[in-house]
C-alpha cells in the first residue's frame, strides 16, 4: 500500500529545543485536561449544578479536552522525533476533527446565550423550554452539524493530488489547501457555506441574544443587573477570547507569507494553549456555585476537634 506523508515544517530551531518543547506542552497538557476535569467532575458530582446552564458548561469544557487530544500526542511525538511528519490520510483526519470541535465551541457558546436569554428574559417559561431533554439535544446537534458539514470538503480532498508535501504548520489545519495541485471551486463554495453556517451565524446569534439580554437588564433593578453580569460575563469572555483565536488561524492561512516562521510558530502554538486552560480558570472563578464547590475541594480546613465528655460535663 502506497502512503503519502506530509512534512510539518512550522517548528522552530527544533534540534536545539526539542526537550524544552517537550516539556512545556506536556505541562500544559497536563494542566488542560486536570483543570477541565475537575470543573467537568464537579458538575456532574454536585445535584445544585444539575442545571442547563452548568451542563453547556460540563459540555465546553470536554470540548477543549477533546480538541487538545486532537493536537497535543502527536504534537508531544514530533518533538522527539527526527522528522515531523503525518500521513495524508491522518492529516485530513486531524483537520477534520480540529476544525469539528473548533465550530462546536461557537454552537455550545450559542446554546448558553440562548440559554441565559431564555432565564433572563423569559423567566417564568425557562423550566418549559429549557427541558433537559432539549439541552441534550442541542448539545448533540453542537458535536454532529460541524462533523456533518466539514465532513463533505474533507472527504472531497482525499483523492486530491498534491504538488507539494510539505506544510508550513506544527500540525494539519486548512493550509494543506496550498498542497494541491488544482483547487476545487464546489469545495471552496461550500467551505463558505459551512463557514457561515458554522461560525459566523452563531456568532450573530450570541451578538443577537447578549443584546436583548443587555435591553431588558438595563430596564431591571440592581439585583438583576448584578445576577445577570455574574452568568453572562464569562460567556462573553469565553467567545472574545475563542474569536480572537480564530482570527489567529485565519491570519496565518491567509497572509502566512508576510509573517515569520517564528511569529507563525507562537500564534499557533496560543491558538491550542489560550482557550483550553483559560475556560477553566474563567468558569471556575467566575461562576459562583462552581467556586463554591471549587473552595471546598481545594482549600479543606482542618478536622474540627471533638470536645472531650469530661469537658463537656464540667462545662454542664
Amino acid at each position: 500500500m502506497n502512503v503519502t506523508y506530509i512534512s510539518l515544517k512550522g517548528h522552530v530551531e527544533i534540534e536545539k529545543y526539542r526537550y524544552f518543547y517537550f516539556f512545556m506542552m506536556l505541562t500544559v497538557y497536563i494542566l488542560i485536561v486536570c483543570s477541565n476535569c475537575t470543573i467537568i467532575s464537579l458538575i456532574v458530582i454536585h445535584k445544585n449544578l444539575h442545571e442547563p446552564m452548568y451542563i453547556f458548561i460540563a459540555g465546553l469544557l470536554t470540548n477543549s479536552v477533546l480538541f487538545s487530544t486532537n493536537i497535543y500526542p502527536k504534537l508531544l511525538a514530533d518533538f522527539l522525533s527526527r522528522e515531523q511528519v503525518i500521513s495524508f490520510q491522518a492529516c485530513l483526519f486531524q483537520i477534520l476533527v480540529f476544525y469539528s470541535f473548533s465550530c462546536s465551541e461557537f454552537l455550545l457558546l450559542a446554546a448558553m446565550s440562548y440559554d441565559r436569554y431564555v432565564s433572563i428574559c423569559k423567566p417564568l417559561q425557562y423550566a418549559i423550554i429549557m427541558r433537559k431533554t432539549i439541552v441534550f439535544i442541542l448539545l448533540g446537534l453542537a458535536w454532529i452539524v460541524p462533523v456533518c458539514h466539514l465532513v463533505v470538503p474533507v472527504v472531497g480532498n482525499v483523492k486530491s493530488e498534491l504538488c507539494s508535501f510539505t506544510l508550513n504548520g506544527i500540525f494539519c489545519n486548512n493550509s494543506i489547501n496550498y498542497l494541491f495541485c488544482a483547487g476545487s471551486k464546489a469545495l471552496l463554495t461550500f467551505g463558505l457555506v459551512t463557514l457561515f453556517n458554522i461560525v459566523i451565524l452563531p456568532m450573530l446569534f450570541v451578538i443577537f441574544t447578549y443584546v436583548k439580554i443587555l435591553t431588558v437588564v438595563y430596564k431591571s433593578c440592581r439585583e438583576v443587573r448584578r445576577k445577570a453580569a455574574q452568568t453572562c460575563l464569562p460567556h462573553l469572555l469565553v467567545l472574545v477570547n475563542y474569536s480572537c483565536l480564530m482570527i489567529y488561524d485565519i491570519i496565518i492561512i491567509r497572509l502566512e507569507s508576510n509573517f515569520s516562521k517564528t511569529t507563525r510558530f507562537i500564534m499557533t502554538l496560543q491558538m491550542i494553549m489560550y482557550n483550553p486552560l483559560c475556560n477553566p480558570i474563567i468558569y471556575g472563578l467566575k461562576m459562583t456555585e462552581i467556586y463554591k464547590h471549587l473552595k471546598k475541594l481545594l482549600y479543606k480546613g482542618p478536622p474540627k476537634k471533638k470536645k472531650s465528655k469530661k469537658l463537656r460535663d464540667f462545662k454542664q
